[in-house]
């Protein structure tokens, strides 16, 4: 039997668009120090012929801006589940240096892994044509809005290099928010959430089949050691069950695509208008 929380979930993690706009302990500020010390590793990590993906955190000191991103750890983890580090000039630098700037931030926050079958590890937000509604595209490919969704690792970060002529906020929600809402108003939806659904894999699974599949069904909200985590993408379960011949129908389509619209509820979701330079993790 799958592990339940008996009641709602508290703590940081459960807030309201509101109460995120009004705290200020998620959104970290860059100084002129910080500054120094990241463009010190920058030269220090060229001086030893390393490229992107070629250096650890070790090879990129921050001596005193360690200790704001192990903040930034700590609020992941146990805080609101965002952060934002504010205050970069992206503006000084060039394609390959915010790279190398990103690639060395990052490597102080976690251990990276590819986002794609590719093999990507940075990958850009650009619009190159694609249509999102089209089987087996990613949708920071596309122009569209998309659609609220985790994505699949514990930490996804954003690095805004140029802001968008239109468009092209953030628009985040607290997945804990979400499941109280459920729980509170539609008790009868978590059944089929925390049973799970296949996951559309895009062409990008071990087969290279286009219609390939989790294979097994993965759970929306799971509750494991005291904490709820969510895993969410209605394209890729909508698409995922369709491919593995279960079409969504009845409570189940109804539960996910509850979860969708109250991700976009005005008093859920937080607008991020990002500023060049900001760093969204």
């Amino acid at each position: 039997m799958t592990d339940r929380l008996a009641g709602p979930v508290t703590g940081p993690s459960v807030w309201t668009s509101s109460e995120l706009a009004a705290d200020d302990s998620w959104i970290y500020h860059i100084n002129d120090v910080d500054i120094e010390e990241i463009e010190a590793a920058i030269a220090g990590v060229r001086e030893k012929g390393l490229a992107v993906f070629e250096f650890g955190a070790e090879d990129f000191p921050l001596p005193s801006l360690s200790a704001t991103l192990d903040g930034v750890v700590e609020q992941l983890e146990n805080g609101r589940g965002c952060a934002l580090i504010r205050g970069l000039d992206a503006t000084k630098y060039d394609e390959d240096t915010l790279k190398t700037l990103y690639w060395g931030l990052g490597m102080h926050l976690g251990q990276p892994i590819s986002q794609n079958a590719r093999g990507q590890l940075i990958a850009h937000v650009r619009n190159t044509g694609s249509d999102y509604q089209s089987n087996n595209v990613r949708g920071y490919t596309t122009n569209s809005r998309i659609k609220p969704h985790c994505d699949p690792t514990d930490v996804v970060g954003l690095l805004c290099a140029h802001p968008a002529k239109k468009g092209g906020s953030s628009e985040i929600a607290s997945a804990m928010s979400i499941y109280n809402e459920l729980l509170a108003q539609n008790p009868e939806y978590l059944e089929p959430l925390f049973g799970g659904f296949h996951f559309d894999l895009r062409g990008e699974g071990v087969t290279d089949d286009p219609d390939e599949v989790t294979f097994n069904k993965v759970p929306v909200f799971s509750y494991c050691d005291g904490r709820m985590s969510c895993r969410y993408n209605r394209k890729t379960i909508e698409d995922g069950q369709v491919k593995a011949g279960e079409p969504l129908e009845g409570i189940a389509l109804d539960a996910v695509r509850a979860v969708a619209e109250l991700a976009m509820r005005d008093d859920l979701r937080f607008d991020l208008a990002f500023q060049q330079g900001d760093i969204q993790v």
